[in-house]
């Protein structure tokens, strides 16, 4: 992956540079989009709510702090239309080598799944963002706007609630 320099570019796009705001589009694109569809579970409403969120950037490149990250921007864009999360890739699991193994994988990517569907939106997020996203919990209080104390919280709980909701489905620690 070719290294950007964000800040550069956040400014240049706020200065009505719409190259440096397409570069921007084009760099975080498929994170918004697989953001969008962890919350969501549908394609199609990934695809229109990642087209939302950067016409609804462009329009309000003008509100953009540039001492912050160019990403916790557009997540708060995000933040709020996304009520479910996606199906995981069971190749995320397994290198598919073993049959076996690649059975192991999707049964524990269901699990996963059905789990995370099952946590209020809140634990959801805070599971997505750092396990999926991996953020710290300073990048992810700063998104989410509270304090880094809650975001720990939150983290903790839902890691517990997972583990309880795994464990109920047969899939426990390895």
């Amino acid at each position: 992956m070719v290294e950007i320099d964000e800040q550069a570019l956040a400014k240049r796009a706020k200065s009505g540079d719409v190259e440096a705001f397409t570069k921007l589009v084009e760099v975080y694109e498929r994170v918004i989009f697989n953001l969008a569809l962890r919350m969501t579970n549908d394609r199609e409403d990934a695809r229109d709510i990642a087209q939302v969120v950067f016409v609804k950037a462009y329009e309000h490149l003008g509100s953009f702090d540039p001492r912050y990250k160019f990403f916790s921007w557009l997540y708060r864009i995000h933040r709020g239309r996304c009520r479910r999360h996606e199906e995981l890739d069971p190749g995320l699991l397994s290198d598919g080598s073993d049959p076996d193994e690649t059975a192991r994988a999707v049964i524990r990517t269901e699990a996963i799944e059905t789990s995370l569907m099952r946590l209020s939106v809140d634990y959801r997020t805070v599971i997505i963002l750092r396990h999926f996203l991996e953020l710290n919990q300073a990048e992810m209080a700063h998104i989410l706007e509270v304090p880094e104390k809650t975001v720990k919280s939150r983290l903790h709980t839902a890691r517990q609630i997972m583990a309880g909701l795994l464990e109920q489905r047969g899939i426990g620690r390895a």
